[in-house]
């Protein structure tokens, strides 16, 4: 089972990739740490393969001097490394159950179990390569984020321009900023009108107009016109420099449970290494042969080895990953499975999880004494925006053609950055602009502040004729899957967004969530989630975007939108959902819930298994063989158990109950 979610995890970096042609602003250089690069893959993965192969010569009869050397290289190979930490870790006076596993491991071997023993080493090495993998993978993410802003810019001085890199940037100084640069620091618009896409900041969809007096931030892409920009913040104190710092202290919070893990863990170790001791000592004081204490005391440790309690716990949970991942949600680790059936709380992004992320048309209005229909307005439009590349010129172009409307060719086209296009359609002159430039006519205001969408105001020879709305595509599962939400919780979800607020009002109207918090920066998104979880709730927090992963790591779960999500997103959520599809949230949350019932019905299977067996040898007699079938066979019921969660039938079960609701 491990080898299976190791296999997935090296999927995801295959899987996940962005759309063909992704925002050079939405995410970040692409670093992937490859899994056999990681010595403790390498070694977990030699481990299982010299184990399967003895294992299969040991099933088919063949002589124990030839499947033996196999089993003993899985020992080694897989074993070495905690050993080696196990016994680090006595130089410092401590226990860990990594120790314990090898102890118990030889001491299976020892009284002929050397199959159970290799085993439980294989399951260690394995458990051990995956926590390397996603250490790694985070750290690559988190450094791939502060490749977003530029090594270099061009700062002005009374000598002119030059060179210079971010890092030697002090706030006073002026940089000039040429379309299609990336801006090199956080800082205010001095000279110049453009356009900038900083969804990896606020997560808005569409480009926003930069003018004197606008704020820019670092990292973000800048648009079609140049600019004189004023540094405000010193480098290391940019945006984005607080969003890795953000991602970093969040995910420290979440050291405390793994504390308490390795306190019960040492415990644990400590009470049956001496309780073993004992069980050998004590009979041979008393004047019990050698031989019969030793048997008795391998005998408890066999029975006393947490073997059914590990895959008590890992059986269910993983087989949870891998058929959420059949559905198309990868969970990261067992670990991020079973807490994503804790939460009772959503808190969703907008662009990019409610919505698809990208503008369309969604309302044409020819104004009455224009003597223009709808099709004739739109296709007029798209002839004057069809040799941009503007996403708002992509999304009118797209509609026209989706109405099958014919583009006249255009000439001398012109871009106006910050205030829209200008070309000649059929010898008239065509603008497409903002609505602000409509001489102040009500009825064109108006129509620009309805919706919550983008309007943009269509003129003939500078003579308005009619306005066109964009907003961004809402998902069409959104409002099924915020239903489906507040069925399992109890609670509506609630909507974080870097958006303006009539943008989400409209979304929220939409998907029925009441709850709207808007423009946000990535620090207020980590603050709502943290006010929330501060009031005693377990908030999972949806979301795709960089200025999203603060708020996914603060958040007790977080699950990334994986088509277009940004790489910190993919690798800080502790589940992705490849295909995009919003209704497998409350699916894997179901299914996480089903699995954390079956890991404490296994508990109490093997709890009592083992406390049955350790009695047995403690006040009566247990025979070895006995001993080993018990402690086995507790292993196989608890392991066939939880492997029940592969069926077809576990996923359509958390599908049932959700729309029963």
């Amino acid at each position: 089972m491990s080898l299976h979610v190791f296999l997935y995890g090296g999927r995801v970096s295959a899987t996940l990739a962005p759309t063909p042609v992704p925002s050079p602003a939405r995410s970040a250089p692409r670093r992937r740490t490859r899994v056999l690069a990681l010595p403790e893959a390498r070694w977990a993965l030699a481990s299982l393969v010299a184990f399967l192969l003895g294992l299969a010569l040991d099933l088919t009869g063949a002589p124990s001097w030839v499947y033996g050397p196999l089993y003993a290289v899985a020992y080694v190979t897989g074993g070495w490394e905690p050993a080696l930490e196990g016994l680090r870790a006595l130089r410092e006076k401590t226990l860990d159950v990594d120790l314990l596993m090898i102890v118990a491991a030889l001491g299976a071997a020892a009284i002929g179990q050397v199959l159970d023993g290799a085993l439980l080493i294989v399951i260690f090495a394995t458990s051990g390569a995956l926590e390397a993998l996603a250490t790694a993978r985070t750290a690559d993410s988190v450094r791939g984020l502060l490749d977003l802003a530029p090594t270099t810019a061009t700062r002005l001085t009374d000598d002119g321009e030059e060179t210079v890199p971010t890092a030697e940037l002090a706030v006073g100084d002026v940089l000039l900023i040429r379309p299609g640069e990336r801006i090199g620091a956080d800082g205010t618009v001095l000279d110049g009108t453009s356009e900038a896409d900083q969804a990896t900041i606020t997560g808005e969809s569409l480009p926003a107009d930069k003018r004197p007096g606008d704020e820019v931030f670092a990292g973000t892409l800048n648009g079609t016109g140049a600019l004189r920009v004023r540094v405000d913040r010193d480098p290391a104190d940019s945006v984005i420099a607080r969003i890795v710092s953000l991602v970093e202290e969040a995910s420290r919070t979440k050291a405390p449970t793994q504390l308490f893990i390795e306190k019960v863990e040492q415990r644990y170790s400590v009470g049956v290494v001496v309780a073993t001791l004992a069980v050998f000592g004590i009979p041979l004081a008393f004047g019990e042969n050698l031989t019969d204490a030793l048997l008795r005391a391998m005998t408890f440790m066999i029975v006393a080895s947490p073997c059914a309690v590990v895959l008590a716990t890992m059986p269910p949970l993983l087989s949870a990953i891998a058929n959420a991942g059949r559905h198309g949600v990868l969970v990261k680790s067992a670990v991020a499975m079973e807490r994503l059936g804790e939460i009772d709380t959503t808190a969703l992004d907008k662009t990019g999880t409610l919505t698809e992320g990208e503008p369309e048309v969604t309302a044409v209005r020819p104004l009455p004494d224009a003597g223009l229909d709808e099709d004739a307005l739109l296709a007029l439009a798209a002839a004057a925006e069809h040799p941009s590349e503007h996403p708002l010129a992509r999304a009118v172009v797209a509609g026209a053609r989706a109405r099958g409307l014919r583009i006249a060719p255009a000439q001398d086209f012109t871009a106006m950055p910050g205030r829209g296009v200008t070309a000649l359609v059929d010898g008239r002159t065509v603008t497409v602009g903002r609505v602000t430039d409509s001489g102040g006519r009500p009825d064109i205001v108006s129509a620009g502040t309805e919706g919550g969408g983008t309007t943009v105001l269509v003129t003939i020879e500078g003579t308005p004729v009619g306005t066109l709305t964009l907003t961004d595509r809402l998902r069409v599962d959104a409002a099924a899957a915020a239903a489906s939400l507040t069925r399992l919780t109890g609670t509506a979800p609630v909507l974080l967004t870097g958006d303006t607020a009539p943008a989400a009002a409209r979304v929220a109207a939409a998907t029925g969530i009441t709850d709207i918090r808007a423009e946000l920066l990535p620090e207020d998104k980590v603050n709502a989630v943290r006010d929330i979880q501060n009031a005693g709730r377990n908030v999972l927090f949806v979301g795709d975007g960089v200025n999203d992963a603060p708020a996914l790591a603060a958040a007790h779960s977080g699950i990334a939108m994986g088509r277009a999500g940004s790489d910190l997103a993919l690798e800080t959520a502790d589940a992705v959902i490849v295909r995009d599809e919003l209704v497998t949230v409350p699916a894997v949350v179901r299914l996480s819930r089903r699995a954390r019932r079956l890991v404490v019905q296994n508990l109490v299977v093997a709890g009592t298994f083992i406390t049955g067996l350790v009695l047995w040898d403690l006040i009566g007699h247990l025979p070895l063989p006995l001993g080993v079938a018990g402690h086995e066979g507790s292993t196989v019921l608890v392991g066939l158990n939880g492997l029940r969660l592969l069926r077809e039938s576990a996923w359509r079960s958390g599908q049932a109950q959700d729309t029963a609701g």
